[in-house]
């Protein structure tokens, strides 16, 4: 197999494709964001990277709220629109039909249709280039209550999620394996 060498970039991809929160209810935002993940565990951290000139910026670095939304196959027209349009232009709940409800933990909207919102507290702002972090305690996790299972296990593998890769939105539907089955010691079946 032959590899080509490209000049360094950002190509970790699938990344996620959220919709980030952010404002008040009296005058909600949402943006678009492939550049967030999970930072820690102990305790519970998260963080998005968003470029200083964007909307959003200003009104996160002002609150020190915000709200990572997954978003779904059903939301994928709204996601791409919320990562062209800026909300000092229009308002994107009103034009995508998403609706924004009051978080629990913060005083910032999420988006109802989403299945799972991660409500999160700035810690820390750190400038890198053409974006800077927000690194971020996650307060708490808003799910939808129709994706548990009879266990109280969450099936994201229900909610039909998407991804970005290289310009392109993926579905996320299909479970490949879980954690640990490589490994996971094989059982004989008895003969009778």
């Amino acid at each position: 197999m032959s590899k080509a060498l490209w000049k360094s970039g950002t190509m970790v991809y699938p990344a996620p494709a959220v919709l980030v929160s952010c404002g008040t209810m009296e005058k909600p935002n949402l943006i678009t964001i492939a550049w967030t993940g999970t930072i820690c565990t102990n305790p519970a951290m998260a963080y998005i990277s968003i470029r200083p000139e964007r909307h959003s910026y200003d009104l996160i670095k002002d609150s020190k709220v915000f709200a990572i939304n997954l978003t779904t196959k059903k939301m994928v027209r709204a996601t791409d629109y919320c990562g062209v349009k800026s909300g000092r232009d229009v308002d994107k709940f009103k034009e995508t039909g998403l609706t924004p409800i009051k978080g629990q933990l913060i005083d910032a909207p999420i988006v109802k249709e989403s299945p799972l919102t991660i409500e999160c507290e700035v810690t820390e702002i750190i400038k890198l280039g053409s974006h800077d972090m927000f690194l971020a305690k996650v307060l708490g996790i808003t799910i939808e209550e129709s994706l548990l299972d009879h266990t109280g296990k969450f099936r994201l593998d229900k909610a039909e999620l998407i991804a970005y890769s290289h310009g392109s939105y993926y579905s996320l539907s299909e479970v490949l394996g879980t954690f640990g089955y490589s490994v996971k010691k094989k059982t004989k079946k008895k003969h009778k």
